[in-house]
């Protein structure tokens, strides 16, 4: 759930480090999840949101958002579409692809020719292979000239994702 930065995770208090151990796996698949969070580290539904509000401010956590899977919802085939855009044109573009339904992430990287000459990323998700690539034909139209050349790296297997995750505190005796 939280992603937290690695450099406001120490500075966390007590309760918002029992929010975030609470919470860093999902939410509660619940109609009240703020009230089962609540319930499971002794505060009230109120403190626990004002508190993840207050971490979203503060910058201590990234985002409070749906993961899905995908897969179980029967987008088998992930492909991830690699893009040679200008790189005065990454944000626009990376704004309009990102917004798209059948991408769940569009980002920037770095080029590194001759070897790797994309800079822009775009994860489409589809029913099967030819679906995806059906959608990345929708995403070369929309950049048109501007591409000069693009791939889609299929998935081969499921990695398991997670954001940064936070450990109960150790003792002296477990430390190396």
């Amino acid at each position: 759930m939280p992603a937290t930065t690695s450099s406001s995770a120490t500075s966390l208090s007590e309760l918002d480090r029992r929010i975030v151990l609470a919470t860093q796996a999902g939410l509660p698949l619940d109609p009240r999840p703020f009230h089962r969070v609540a319930h499971m580290i002794g505060a009230s539904p109120e403190l626990v949101g004002a508190r993840l509000k207050a971490m979203l401010a503060s910058g201590q956590i990234r985002r409070i958002g749906v993961v899905p899977n995908h897969y179980r919802l029967g987008y088998v085939a992930n492909g991830m579409t690699v893009w040679d855009v200008p790189d005065r044109c990454v944000a626009r573009y990376g704004e309009r692809i990102g917004a798209l339904d059948f991408v769940s992430h569009c980002y920037h990287r770095p080029r590194h020719r001759p070897v790797w000459p994309y800079n822009l990323f775009a994860m489409v998700h589809g029913e099967n292979r030819t679906v995806v690539r059906e959608k990345a034909a929708v995403i070369a139209n929309m950049l048109g000239n501007d591409c000069t050349d693009h791939d889609v790296l299929f998935s081969k297997r499921i990695l398991k994702k997670t954001g940064l995750r936070l450990g109960q505190p150790q003792t002296s005796s477990s430390r190396y």
